[in-house]
């Protein structure tokens, strides 16, 4: 898994850094996505630039490698999954336990002409049959589901049905048992790696004791782990 590690004191917008980042064997060319990927930034949130590491995530992740990003908190974490998850095809699935953080993303998502949806508890069961299946049919870019519903089985009988770009794991920290904050509910997220062994994994947390990082890795089961380590 790659290790995308940021130490920055000072986080200006438009400031990237790609220093020391080794990245190898791109799905297609890295000149291509960065155009497209930087294109995407434009055209949805308005930026001219990715800020810290942001764009060296996304490629990671592009290029198909399982990739660990330590971004503090207010770092722009977001736009880490929601960018690769225009470039890419299929729908990007994203795992949070935070059910207003992934309400307010998706209205956000759609204020930006992008289909993203979520499923939470409280849900009627038809909204959520809707919403799954409009994922299968191909017409959402992004879901948030909480870690709880990863053990259902009937997500997992319509994930199999699903074409998924790849899966973005947020606040990772929460499946370390070493963690400040373990649920139990994240040692769902290897069971959903099973049903696509080939799609990426981005986990992202803010922060991580080597320990941490080290059993996160473990956690996701990733099964071709590659290094990432760009300088701050």
């Amino acid at each position: 898994m790659s290790n995308v590690n940021e130490e920055m004191k000072n986080e200006e917008a438009g400031a990237a850094s790609t220093d020391g980042a080794a990245i190898s064997h791109s799905s297609f060319p890295i000149t291509h996505s960065s155009l497209l990927i930087s294109h995407l930034l434009k055209e949805h949130w308005g930026y001219d630039d990715f800020r810290g590491i942001q764009r060296q995530i996304i490629e990671s992740v592009i290029s198909g490698h399982d990739t660990l990003g330590l971004m503090p908190t207010g770092g722009g974490k977001s736009i880490t999954f929601q960018v690769p998850a225009l470039a890419m095809d299929g729908v990007c699935i994203v795992i949070t336990p935070l059910i207003a953080l992934m309400k307010d993303q998706v209205h956000h998502l759609h204020q930006r002409g992008i289909a993203a949806a979520a499923i939470y508890s409280g849900m009627q069961h038809d909204d959520i049959m809707r919403t799954l299946e409009n994922c299968i049919l191909g017409s959402t870019k992004l879901l948030y589901v909480s870690p709880e519903r990863l053990s259902s089985q009937l997500f997992q009988t319509k994930v199999r049905h699903m074409r998924v770009s790849f899966i973005t794991v947020d606040e990772a920290h929460c499946i370390s048992q070493w963690g400040y904050d373990f649920r139990p509910s994240y040692l769902q997220i290897a069971e959903i790696r099973r049903l696509h062994p080939d799609v990426p994994v981005l986990a992202l947390t803010a922060t991580a004791t080597p320990k941490v990082v080290e059993d996160i890795c473990d956690k996701l089961q990733p099964p071709h782990p590659t290094t990432l380590n760009p300088q701050p």
